[in-house]
């Protein structure tokens, strides 16, 4: 370890203790996209007035691109934050000193390409690192070295990596990879559109179905693309993913490294009907044109926040940190008319989008009286089930795997620039994980994605220390008996992790400097993830497109009008996307064009 992290290491643990919190220096945190916005907003600029045309409640990411949409199109536009740092869940806080964490969300694939090109993303800071490879899945077993499975871009050297375990297997690979890219291909129109409008086709006026007929281009185009493979396709959308997985392969640890993205962010095991649908959810994305890449953020994911925060301002949009929106006013006529600040301003406006959960937006936000019983019952029935428990660890080395040991100059591997899945030596690990969690224990194996961003952005961390993230999953909102996640039980779970970790790269637990542990209640209450859900509801089939957040109001409008959901409660769901903010920001455009 060189001398300056081991010096600084030393002088951390000094300050902070032997002992391990589950949570240390609160107090130490970035805000990125403050700085920026107030040099975009000099002078008045940055006060808040009490009237604009739009107000988005909450600087998400969805927020943002929804607020510079509206802005690009001429309505004056403000973001109000209750938090002291810009993002929702892509943030970047140094929780420990000197070391810069993604806190929540940690990686950016999903993010839609013309939100990059339209809003020059690039031109206000965006830089994104590539990984290649991508995925490293190390084995614990009775051999020395133990196996790994490595696998990237290159085609070939995937298929020899695959064929350690199965020959069959490496000659399906690529078929698959193909079979599924065509699957993506087709639904990604989907992903760019509201929902068909199915109220305005029924009961609405000759205009309202005439438009709602525009709506099923999308709907149309994917199912033309899908053409003679639709029965097998449907498959995949509608069964569980370990027997879509059954039938191309059979070596365990490719399936469970694949059917990761299948249950990641989900109460589900790889045995749950639907599971499929998640898997390409996760893979929709892409990087740079490569489609299904997955990369770091230069700087955390704060600074994709940072830039959408800096273009949207580019534009004339005011954006404020620590404006807390108590409740949504509401006129006369039943239209919302702006929000109502926790100080007691209030900010009038003819529109308002909400890139709160439906829960807080339709169940503490909006007067609930003014609401649909039927619609409240569905927004209080919508599963956010979460089996996630983010931790956050600087380490003073790189951890170092009995299957790709660290060289001696201690600089980073291939391998350790990849999202690395332990405790996958098969699919019977994942759903004996999720049973565990199903009854109310954390998982005594938990499913684990350790990232290190730090490997290919070393600013992050002092020379020669890294960030670590791990993405871990199965531990229950409610533990068994009603138990609360308190400071002993997160510790306990946390040490769990740390124990498989080590069993896998030993020397993980003595190079920790400081760790962060955010269970399901920990992410709602500092994200506002209900049920610190990271999608803001399951992703299953009945949670989706017409039903997202419920029947009738799956294209951003809600019963209160001119009120909007734009966050991932809404069509085409979680992740960083943005896709739910653009589209939200047209559906309310083509409001206030008639107002």
């Amino acid at each position: 370890m060189p001398g300056h992290c081991r010096a600084m290491a030393a002088g951390l643990r000094a300050r902070l203790g032997t002992g391990c919190p589950s949570r240390w220096l609160w107090g130490w945190h970035l805000s990125p996209g403050l700085p920026g916005v107030r040099l975009a907003h000099a002078g008045a600029a940055n006060q808040l007035q009490r009237e604009y045309d739009a107000v988005v409640i909450g600087a998400g990411h969805n927020g943002l691109v929804a607020a510079a949409y509206l802005q690009r199109a001429g309505v004056r536009t403000a973001v109000l934050e209750k938090r002291h740092v810009l993002g929702g869940a892509a943030v970047t806080e140094e929780i420990v000193p000197g070391f810069k964490f993604s806190r929540a969300s940690y990686l950016l694939s999903l993010l839609r390409p013309q939100i990059y090109t339209e809003l020059e993303l690039q031109r206000h800071g965006l830089r994104v690192l590539p990984r290649d490879p991508y995925s490293f899945t190390p084995l614990l077993e009775d051999r020395s070295p133990p196996r790994s499975l490595l696998l990237g871009h290159d085609m070939a050297q995937t298929q020899r990596q695959i064929a350690q375990f199965s020959q069959k297997d490496a000659q399906a690979y690529p078929e698959y990879e193909a079979f599924m890219g065509g699957l993506v291909s087709a639904l990604e129109p989907l992903l760019d559109a509201p929902p068909v409008d199915t109220a305005a086709l029924g009961q609405g006026s000759l205009l309202q179905q005439l438009r709602a007929l525009q709506t099923l281009w999308p709907l149309l185009r994917a199912g033309l693309a899908l053409g003679w493979q639709l029965p097998r396709y449907y498959e995949v959308l509608t069964a569980p993913i370990s027997k879509i997985l059954d039938q191309w392969f059979e070596s365990e640890p490719l399936k469970a490294t694949l059917a990761t993205d299948a249950v990641i962010g989900a109460m589900a095991s790889p045995h749950t009907p639907g599971s499929g649908y998640v898997l390409l959810h996760h893979v929709m994305g892409e990087l740079e044109g490569r489609r299904g890449a997955w990369g770091y953020v230069a700087g955390g994911m704060g600074a994709l926040s940072q830039a959408i925060a800096r273009a949207a301002a580019a534009q004339g949009v005011h954006i404020f940190a620590e404006k807390a929106v108590c409740h949504v006013l509401l006129g006369r006529d039943g239209r919302a008319q702006g929000v109502a600040l926790q100080d007691g301003t209030e900010v009038r406006s003819k529109l308002v989008l909400s890139n709160a959960s439906p829960q807080i937006t339709f169940l503490e936000l909006t007067p609930q009286e003014q609401l649909p019983k039927d619609f409240v019952q569905r927004i209080r029935q919508i599963d956010t089930c979460s089996p996630v428990t983010k931790i956050n660890v600087a380490v003073d080395q790189l951890p170092s795997f009995l299957a790709a040991p660290n060289t001696r100059d201690g600089r980073p591997l291939p391998h350790h620039q990849c999202s690395i899945h332990l405790n996958c030596e098969g699919t019977h690990l994942l759903h004996q994980a999720f049973t565990e969690a199903a009854h109310g224990h954390p998982s005594s194996r938990p499913m684990i994605e350790l990232c290190i961003p730090s490997a290919l952005d070393p600013g992050l961390a002092p020379r020669g220390c890294h960030v670590v993230s791990l993405f871990t999953q199965y531990t229950p909102s409610v533990l068994v008996g009603g138990q609360p996640w308190d400071e002993q039980a997160r510790n306990a779970y946390a040490d769990t992790v740390f124990d498989c970790i080590e069993a896998y790269a030993p020397g993980f637990k003595a190079s920790v400097i400081g760790r962060d542990i955010l269970t399901p209640p920990d992410l709602e209450r500092i994200f506002g993830l209900p049920g610190g859900n990271i999608f803001h509801g399951g992703m299953s089939l009945d949670q989706l497109y017409f039903a997202r957040p419920a029947p009738s109001y799956s294209g951003y409008r809600s019963p209160i009008p001119s009120l909007y959901l734009c966050g991932s409660g809404a069509h085409p769901g979680g992740g960083v996307m943005g896709a739910v903010g653009r589209n939200a920001a047209q559906v309310a455009l083509e409001d206030f064009r008639r107002l």
